[in-house]
């Protein structure tokens, strides 16, 4: 039925017109474009506004000096859902190059095959005996009732791995990027972590060579653009429906509508679906003291990225390197040159090291200076590069950047995703679910909520005149 046509109501026996729902999009990043896309492929009147003057939010990628960086950290396309990949692939169209993972666990001087388990045969032989002893005795004790139910995520390393392979790579690697203690986390993700069958292990003790985390074995990356071009390969569709530089400082509910104001603007919407982060929202909310304790009490990591730019052609092979050492300030290291050879000027090469950190501490208080020149040092140290070579630096920061589901996570939750649902305020995306979602998750998400609310855009909705 369009615009203006007129239908008995048999339910009300009043006349009604037909009325066709405006979204509201808070923030423009992959989880937002996506939802403002699909949207308005639907045909519905869709507006998203973002506070910066550039989308993308953590895919986003700097462009310096003939070198691209994604600064939100390492972004790789891949994905066990087939729909959500099939997405991001099709968005790029011929922008995209096919990979195959090369990525090694830095233990000590040793370069272990990631996941860690599948690559045991890389450690020295009294480390590789001890961490598959460990593992085998955990599974006899396991059969026997032994082994309680862990209740936290350092009970679950040490009740799915052992002593050797827990203590050895997984809780001092967990510990440096979560900056948050293992035994106040709670099991909300663990599903994302690798875990092997247990021949796989076994195999790869004897240096039986094994795979794991299989659906991230190969992977696609643009050729050119950095992951950035997967958001402007978005937004291009939908341009005229996105306003940056709007700020969202107030909402209110008026005359059953919801009233976004940048404090200067005003937009109005029928329904609004927010895609920032969770405290940013309840920031701009007039919301009970409860909400604002529970937002309060959510925990998160903050990053800050070091890009380098190297004057030779190819510093290794590898795709990343995970760097448990806690003197090494980097989590982990990316080499995008071999993602791409585009990504970097002819006869050089790059490197992207992630820091998490949280605001206000020792780490993010140090200078981009102080920063660049530790991450160098150990990356000259460790062999990694020849610092003498590093052409081009930079870094860039980002508040919010891993959630945290600590003990009290799912409480805290359950509190503040009830209240929104009270209000009518749709949560979609990393933060603003308060999820560790990636990019095929955030697109998975955002095809569940249409699924669930297709009757808003494919079906009549009316209003009584």
């Amino acid at each position: 039925m369009s615009d203006g046509q007129k239908r008995r109501d048999v339910n009300s026996i009043s006349i009604c017109s037909y009325k066709k729902p405006s979204f509201g999009i808070l923030g423009a990043g992959l989880t937002g474009l996506t939802l403002g896309y699909l949207l308005a492929q639907r045909g519905a009147s869709v507006e998203l506004l973002e506070k910066e003057h550039e989308c993308g939010g953590l895919m986003r990628s700097l462009k310096e000096q003939g070198f691209t960086f994604d600064y939100g950290g390492s972004h790789i396309i891949f994905s066990k859902d087939k729909e959500a990949l099939d997405m991001m692939t099709c968005l790029l169209g011929e922008n995209k190059i096919k990979n195959r993972r090369n990525t090694k666990v830095l233990y000590k001087d040793r370069y272990v095959k990631y996941p860690f388990e599948n690559g045991l045969s890389d450690l020295p032989r009294d480390e590789n005996f001890e961490c598959l002893y460990s593992f085998i005795q955990n599974l006899i004790a396991k059969e026997k009732g032994e082994v309680s139910s862990p209740r936290n995520l350092r009970d679950w390393f040490y009740c799915t791995f052992g002593k050797g392979i827990a203590e050895k790579y997984l809780l001092p690697y967990n510990e440096k990027i979560w900056k948050h203690p293992t035994e106040r986390m709670s099991l909300e993700w663990v599903e994302r972590i690798p875990n092997p069958p247990v021949q796989d292990i076994i195999r790869s003790s004897l240096g039986i060579g094994t795979e794991g985390y299989t659906h991230q074995l190969v992977f696609y990356y643009p050729r050119t653009g950095g992951i950035q071009s997967l958001i402007e390969a978005l937004q291009e569709r939908i341009e005229d429906r996105i306003l940056r530089g709007f700020e969202v400082r107030a909402i209110r509910k008026e005359n059953g509508r919801w009233v976004v104001s940048d404090g200067l603007k005003e937009r109005v919407y029928d329904r609004v679906v927010s895609t920032i982060p969770i405290p940013e929202l309840v920031a701009v909310l007039d919301t009970p003291k409860e909400i604002k304790d529970a937002v309060s009490r959510l925990k998160y990591n903050s990053l800050i990225t070091v890009m380098i730019g190297l004057g030779r052609p190819k510093v290794c092979d590898l795709t990343w390197l995970y760097i448990p050492a806690r003197d090494v300030l980097t989590h982990r290291v990316s080499f995008p040159s071999n993602y791409s050879p585009y990504v970097a000027p002819e006869g050089k090469s790059s490197i992207l090291a992630e820091i998490t950190c949280n605001i206000g501490d020792e780490i993010w208080r140090m200078g981009n200076e102080a920063v660049i020149e530790r991450v160098v040092d150990d990356l000259h140290r460790l062999s990694i590069i020849n610092k003498e070579e590093v052409c081009f630096s930079a870094v860039r920061r980002l508040k919010y950047a891993y959630v945290i589901s600590d003990l009290e996570y799912q409480e805290n939750m359950r509190v503040i995703k009830d209240y929104m649902q009270e209000i009518g305020i749709d949560l979609l995306g990393r933060f603003s679910e308060f999820k560790y979602l990636n990019m095929d998750g955030c697109i998975r998400n955002v095809l569940n909520y249409l699924a669930r609310n297709s009757n808003l855009y494919q079906e009549s909705t009316y209003g009584c005149i």
